[in-house]
C-alpha cells in the first residue's frame, strides 16, 4: 500500500510515522501534489497554528489539492481543524471539506485541553471494534462544533466533534498515535479502508 503523510509547516509527523511503523506500514512524507494524488491513502496530521498553516498550504497549492482527493484521507488534530470551514484561530478560512467551524475554548477550564477524554456516539468505519466511551489523548485549544458530519463526540467546556467524516475524508481531533491500543486500532481501521469512495459512507 502506498501511503503519503502530507508535509507542511506543522509538527507531529514523527510520532505518526512511529505509530504507523508499529503497524508494519512505511509512509512517504511529501508536499508534492503528484505524489499525494497518486497515493492509495493520505494522512494530514498537524500541531501548530491555523493561519500560518493555511498560508503554507496555499503557497504549495495544497489548499485546492486536498479537498479534491478521492482516496481515503485522514486529518489529525490541526489537520481536522484545517479541513473545516473556518477557524477562530487567526480568523482563518480553511479547506471547507467539513461544513462546521472551529472555536476556541472559552475561559472556565484549563486551556489547552490536554489529556485523556472519553469519546462517545461513535459511528463509521474508523470506530470498528472501539467501545463507547473509549479514552483517547487530546492536546488542543480549539475544537470543531458538533455537526451532522461528526462521528464521535467529546465534552470539555462544551461538547465538540472528536471525529468527522464526509465521503472519503476522515478526521480526528485526538491523537491516535498517542492513544494506546485504541488509537492503534483506529489507525489500523483507516489503513484497511477500501481504496476508493465506494463503501465508505457512514
Amino acid at each position: 500500500m502506498s501511503l503519503v503523510v502530507i508535509k507542511y509547516n506543522a509538527g507531529n509527523i514523527r510520532s505518526v510515522l512511529i505509530a504507523l511503523g508499529r503497524l508494519g506500514v512505511a509512509a512517504e512524507i511529501s508536499n508534492d501534489p503528484g505524489r499525494i494524488r497518486a497515493a492509495e491513502k493520505v494522512i494530514f496530521p498537524g500541531v501548530g497554528e491555523a493561519s500560518s498553516a493555511m498560508r503554507y498550504l496555499q503557497e504549495k497549492k495544497l489548499d485546492t489539492l486536498i479537498p479534491a482527493l478521492t482516496q481515503p484521507v485522514l486529518g489529525i488534530c490541526l489537520g481536522l481543524q484545517l479541513m473545516c470551514r473556518h477557524s477562530e484561530e487567526g480568523d482563518t478560512p480553511c479547506l471547507n471539506v467539513f461544513s462546521t467551524r472551529v472555536r476556541r475554548f472559552p475561559p472556565g477550564k484549563k486551556v489547552p485541553h490536554m489529556g485523556w477524554n472519553a469519546i462517545s456516539s461513535l459511528r463509521g468505519p474508523l470506530f470498528k471494534g472501539i467501545p463507547e466511551n473509549a479514552y483517547c489523548y487530546f492536546v488542543h485549544s480549539y475544537a470543531a462544533e458538533c455537526c451532522a458530519e461528526q462521528t464521535a463526540v467529546t465534552e470539555y467546556v462544551f461538547p465538540f466533534a472528536a471525529a468527522l467524516q464526509k465521503d472519503n475524508f476522515f478526521a480526528l481531533q485526538f491523537h491516535p498515535e498517542k492513544s494506546g491500543d485504541t488509537g492503534q486500532r483506529i489507525l489500523r481501521n483507516f489503513l484497511e479502508l477500501p481504496p476508493l469512495k465506494e463503501g465508505m459512507q457512514t
